[in-house]
């Protein structure tokens, strides 16, 4: 039943899927992921590779080569287990998938390794993976408006991620986070975002390390009444963030959101009924 479900699933997102897939990112990622299959198999080419293969069929796998495919199989699945959104499976299967080509390029001839390893680091300096650009309601702070914003109305929840467009945990989380806005915000219940890669002193003033050791990217703050009232990841005496996984459920129970944001209908209700008698006034 489970199958079928998410079948059903993939088959509902595919066309947002199909259009996510085809932005060249993940186009050239898909290609240098299979570069070593197309090496080994393709016709006219194969035939003038080495193999370790006792029959000497050089457009086969040899015994060497299926044992690193299946040792990064069982990486990826392991790593997978982890894994919260598409992004981040695709992303661990593509990641792991390049590792495995260099080895198997290296082992096959150093010439085809340089060449696929250049191609790396060329595609790691010039590629990144594509920001999320979905629906959201999610007001975006600089270093001279979050202080303000925070403290303007005592009667708003702010939750708030502050993240760093480098970092990819932050790219994966920026999709659940999108959603969430869209389902919890209300005039009493906000939520915002805050490039601590780009405003530095932020990080200072809120005790956020931008170091990838830290673990601390992306980090979500609650906000009540101005003043930070909880945040995840929690961070541990020696400045490292204590393990927690950033996905919807954790989100929505950590925080309290289906209690905060019934207050804060109540506050919409209330802002509503004086909007409407100091219009009568006028």
């Amino acid at each position: 039943m489970g199958i079928i479900t998410g079948l059903f699933t993939f088959l509902y997102h595919f066309p947002q899927i199909y259009k996510w897939l085809l932005k060249p990112y993940y186009i050239v990622s898909f290609s240098m992921t299979v570069a070593f299959l197309l090496v080994r198999k393709t016709p006219g080419l194969c035939e003038h590779l080495s193999s370790a293969r006792d029959d000497g069929n050089s457009c086969e796998f040899d015994w060497r080569e299926l044992e690193i495919l299946m040792f990064l199989s069982a990486i990826v699945m392991m790593k997978n287990r982890r894994a919260i959104t598409m992004e981040q499976h695709i992303g661990n299967l593509f990641m792991f998938s390049k590792v495995a080509n260099v080895i198997l390029f290296f082992r096959l001839d150093i010439r085809f390794g340089i060449l696929y390893l250049a191609l790396c680091v060329a595609f790691v300096m010039t590629c990144k993976p594509p920001l999320y650009m979905g629906p959201e309601y999610i007001k975006y702070f600089s270093d001279k408006t979050i202080d303000e914003e925070l403290q303007r109305d005592s009667r708003v929840t702010w939750i708030v991620e502050f993240y760093a467009n480098w970092s990819s945990e932050c790219q994966s989380f920026a999709r659940i986070f999108a959603d969430l806005s869209l389902k919890y915000n209300c005039a009493g219940l906000r939520f915002g975002k805050v490039d601590i890669g780009r405003y530095s002193d932020i990080s200072e003033r809120y005790r956020i390390s931008t170091s990838p050791l830290s673990k601390q990217l992306p980090s979500l703050l609650l906000f009540q009444g101005g003043q930070e009232v909880m945040r995840r990841p929690m961070v541990d005496n020696k400045g490292r963030a204590v393990t927690w996984t950033f996905n919807e459920e954790n989100i929505i129970r950590e925080f309290n959101l289906n209690e905060i944001f019934q207050k804060s209908k109540k506050l919409n209700k209330s802002m509503s009924l004086r909007e409407k008698q100091n219009r009568k006034m006028k």
